[in-house]
């Protein structure tokens, strides 16, 4: 039974095979139906109902929401299928290919974060023939890397229901049950040009420029004294000022200049509330220069997370693992299915320090163990 899927290693050679790019740069932004698709056929033959749900009006970017059992309860095991784009000259492997070499899976996506999937097949399939009480559901998610376009339609449909989530993104199979948000914003400044010899002839944007950067500065220090989660590695809200470009001659009044840059806020802090407080900054910085300062959202971003120490799921996580429950930097889709009434944590094969980058590899030593620990969930939730 179920002979048709394939192991672990041959699965994910196949899913490192399908490109499924998801970028804010349209040019290399590509969808992910194909991956969904593969997905969906190995599912169905294991016994899930499989519903698949677009995400853009082509219907090449889609979620994949597949269920088995029904019940009060259940247990969501959920991940994306996008990957960041990838610089093909700087692997010195085939990045859209699975290659295994020191005990290492090399292949774009291998940790982030397709690598997950193969292990919650293998540990669907070791339950195929046993009743479940409560729906297992696997649930596979588009544009993680960019927009966040799966998880929001998933929390605007109001499904999957469920009790419980667990999102493989790579934490070496320790449980984490915090993160931060994260929001990327463009501040972009309209002054006038002119003749640089007579600075009365125009308003200099490079000058606007110069007060916004001392403003976010000073916000920035102030974010840290007045916010502290000491879980965190770095335990406050970080604003990293990312790049900044403007005017066009040395001789000529600059007339338009941009900054970008990304806040990431601890749990209990509002990407909103961030952003009404930069902009009323902002204002201020305008009317008193006569400078034309807005700043725009360059991705919708993702909010802060946070569960519960003492909930079911955090303790048995931590009980299995060994690990106590951790807090992270990066951003993930747990406050989405938070936000559709499930108790999450974020755990997965693999480390997100090899994420991102050429040669990103998964360890082999990390299947069995995340295989093992997935059956027991579903035993404990879904059995």
């Amino acid at each position: 039974m179920n002979a048709s899927l394939p192991g672990p290693v041959a699965l994910l050679h196949q899913l490192v095979s399908l490109p499924s790019v998801s970028s804010t740069t349209p040019s290399l932004d590509m969808g992910n139906r194909p991956v969904i698709d593969l997905l969906a056929g190995y599912l169905e033959d294991l016994g899930f109902a499989v519903e698949i749900q677009p995400v853009d009006q082509s219907g090449q970017k889609a979620n994949l929401i597949a269920s088995r059992g029904t019940g009060p309860g259940g247990l969501v095991l959920a991940g994306h299928t996008d990957t960041v784009p990838y610089d093909d000259g700087r692997w010195s492997v085939d990045p859209l290919a699975i290659t295994e070499r020191d005990n290492r899976l090399y292949g774009l996506g291998s940790t982030d974060m397709k690598g997950f999937f193969p292990l919650v097949m293998e540990a669907a399939r070791a339950c195929a023939d046993v009743e479940l009480k409560n729906p297992l559901i696997i649930l596979a998610t588009a544009d993680e890397e960019s927009s966040m376009n799966g998880a929001r339609a998933l929390a605007a449909a109001g499904k999957p229901k469920a009790r419980q989530a667990i999102i493989g993104e790579p934490t070496g199979l320790k449980p984490v049950r915090l993160h931060k948000g994260i929001m990327m914003e463009a501040v972009k400044i309209s002054g006038q040009s002119g003749h640089s010899s007579d600075p009365s002839l125009g308003n200099n944007a490079l000058d606007g420029l110069h007060a916004v950067l001392g403003e976010l500065m000073n916000y920035r220090a102030e974010l840290t004294q007045r916010y502290h989660q000491p879980l965190f590695e770095v335990p406050h809200p970080t604003l990293n000022l990312g790049c900044a470009h403007g005017g066009d001659n040395p001789n000529r009044i600059c007339g338009s200049a941009e900054l970008h840059f990304d806040v990431r806020v601890t749990p209990g802090v509002s990407n909103a509330e961030i952003r009404a407080e930069l902009r009323e900054r902002l204002d201020a910085l305008g009317e008193k220069s006569e400078l034309d300062i807005n700043m725009e959202s360059l991705i919708a971003g993702a909010d802060s997370f946070e569960q519960a120490a003492d909930c079911e799921l955090v303790r048995l996580a931590e009980k299995l693992t060994g690990h106590r429950s951790e807090a992270v930097a990066f951003a993930t889709e747990a406050p989405y299915l938070q936000q559709l009434g499930m108790d999450t944590i974020v755990l997965g094969p693999g480390s997100i320090n090899r994420a991102h980058q050429p040669d990103e590899y998964i360890e082999l030593d990390q299947f069995q163990p995340c295989i093992d620990l997935l059956k027991q969930f579903i035993a404990h939730f879904c059995q």
